[in-house]
């Protein structure tokens, strides 16, 4: 009962605090007297995203903008993955590649993206490899954290069974590393849309950071919070399916363990 009710009073404590922050945004809208190209009313924001939405342009940008996140979304998880699990097995492979991989952090994606562009061109892979590149690390480091994260006594007492690697590595790894492993991809999924993002500023013709970049030059204030809200909006739904896919693998998980 008490999980039952708590639930309701959540949402109802989003929406109110999304009422709240609508209401600020309208107070000082008009006791500033802003320009509508300074800062919009909520309503004309509204306005022109149903316009957009209805002649299929919103559609459009949000399109490419998601194939990109997603694309770049799964090739950083691979290779997160990939890369990951032989670091996190060997202590020699860290200290050897790890300082590499840290001081690409510090390469700031903006400088790079000029550059994929410039490489890749300005289609779809020059954005997807920006949002592989993003969600990228983050991934690699709970990759590393959730392998590591196994009890050592738990791998000792499988393979006193005479446990394959392979058995190890499916049965026990694999599960144990799981929570964490999705956690990081809640992260990553949110930032591939930021990745997209930064590459569609560098060089496009479609895609919701092209749009952002348009309506900027044309000082199209309503238009560009459309397109930010649209972002929102997609970070959101991307988040939502991985939480969704958490929690429907871990309960799966809870559930063989039971049984």
């Amino acid at each position: 009962m008490r999980l039952g009710a708590s639930r309701p009073f959540k949402y109802l404590l989003a929406l109110g605090v999304f009422t709240a922050f609508l209401i600020a945004w309208n107070l000082v809208v008009g006791v500033g007297r802003y320009p509508e190209f300074i800062l919009p009313r909520p309503g004309t924001v509204w306005g022109r995203l149903l316009v957009l939405a209805t002649d299929g342009t919103l559609w459009r940008h949000a399109d490419v903008t998601a194939q990109e996140a997603l694309g770049g979304f799964l090739i950083g998880l691979a290779f997160a993955t990939a890369v990951g699990y032989p670091l996190a097995k060997s202590p020699l492979l860290e200290r050897v590649f790890a300082p590499y991989l840290v001081a690409s952090q510090s390469i700031p994606l903006v400088a790079l993206a000029p550059l994929l562009v410039l490489w890749f061109g300005f289609g779809l892979t020059s954005k997807v490899l920006a949002a592989a590149i993003i969600s990228f690390f983050p991934l690699l480091v709970n990759v590393i954290v959730g392998v590591r994260g196994v009890a050592p006594e738990s791998r000792d007492l499988m393979r006193s069974f005479a446990a394959s690697r392979w058995d190890v590595f499916a049965k026990l790894e694999v599960p144990a590393a799981l929570p964490v492993y999705l956690g990081g991809a809640r992260v990553g999924i949110t930032l591939s849309v930021i990745g997209a993002v930064v590459g569609e500023f560098v060089g496009a013709d479609a895609g919701l950071g092209y749009l952002i970049a348009q309506s900027r030059g044309l000082f199209d204030t309503v238009t560009l919070f459309v397109a930010l809200v649209t972002l929102m909006a997609m970070a959101l739904l991307f988040y939502g399916a991985v939480a969704w896919l958490e929690r429907l693998l871990l309960s799966n998980r809870r559930k063989e363990s039971l049984a």
